[in-house]
């Protein structure tokens, strides 16, 4: 297992042309810029090495399809596991707007029953976003999810983060639940918060190699882009662009994975080979 201290080390960098060439680009689809970049590579990436076009991904809690159709969208099947059937209902008909009904299939599941409704390694890449916060057990979801790679394969976890949690807290005056955060073994601020689990960049990265994977990338998400008042940046000329580039180039950076409101992993199976 490499050092816990040491962050792991990218083979790319996040790309930022597609947000800043989209005009009606909004805060939401800023914050998952940073994701969304290092996720079309993987999959460029794949299709090289592959010699396939068409790629076989799962979206494992990927709701309405935020980023299962865009994937759709470049030509791949997706599979997108979801226990509710309203997500799934909002998946379908989101498909359908873009015209890639064809390409996306929506099935009832979840992580811990997932070959109950997938196959064993079935697809290239696996998409792991906003399901560790909830299972009982982080370390058997990432285990199931890994599972379902082929032999060659990548998978990407999106998880929320302890530092940017117990950051916004202490920004907004709660203290005490900043620190409850901060101590909690589950990085909870108490009983009102929505999210039951929290995770550091070390626990994500050894949960991934735990389960078999080496680590291709690790990236802080919404680091800034949280914090910053929306007035400034829908008012001030030039600030959606300077707060892009700014979240870009820090993403990679482990200083600031301590304080990112999620955290991205890249995992990649021992014989996927780097093109």
């Amino acid at each position: 297992m490499s050092d816990p201290m040491r962050p792991p080390v990218s083979h790319h960098s996040p790309r930022t042309t597609s947000l800043r060439s989209d005009p009606s680009r909004s805060r939401a689809a800023l914050r998952t810029a940073v994701v969304w970049d290092v996720l079309q590579d993987a999959l460029d990436r794949r299709v090289k090495a592959t010699g396939r076009q068409v790629l076989d991904v799962l979206d494992t809690g990927g709701g309405s399809g935020n980023f299962a159709v865009p994937v759709a969208r470049l030509g791949h099947r997706v599979t997108v596991v979801d226990p509710s059937p309203n997500a799934l209902f909002a998946l379908e008909r989101r498909a359908a707007e873009a015209d890639v009904a064809d390409r996306v299939r929506g099935v009832q599941g979840d992580a811990r029953g997932l070959f109950d409704v997938v196959e064993r390694g079935g697809y290239d890449v696996v998409l792991c976003h906003g399901v560790l916060e909830y299972v009982d057990d982080p370390a058997e979801g990432v285990r199931n999810v890994v599972a379902a790679l082929r032999a060659e394969g990548v998978l990407s976890l999106l998880a929320a983060g302890l530092g940017g949690a117990v950051l916004a807290r202490a920004l907004a005056g709660h203290f005490t639940e900043a620190r409850q955060a901060l101590d909690d073994p589950d990085g909870r601020w108490g009983t009102g918060d929505p999210v039951p689990r929290r995770f550091t960049a070390e626990q994500l990265t050894g949960l991934v190699e735990a389960a078999g994977l080496r680590i291709g990338a690790v990236h802080g998400v919404r680091i800034f882009s949280d914090l910053v008042p929306g007035v400034l940046v829908d008012t001030e000329s030039g600030a959606m662009d300077a707060l892009l580039e700014l979240e870009a180039a820090a993403a990679e950076l482990a200083a600031f994975h301590a304080v990112a409101t999620q955290l991205h992993v890249l995992g990649e199976t021992p014989g996927t080979q780097e093109v």
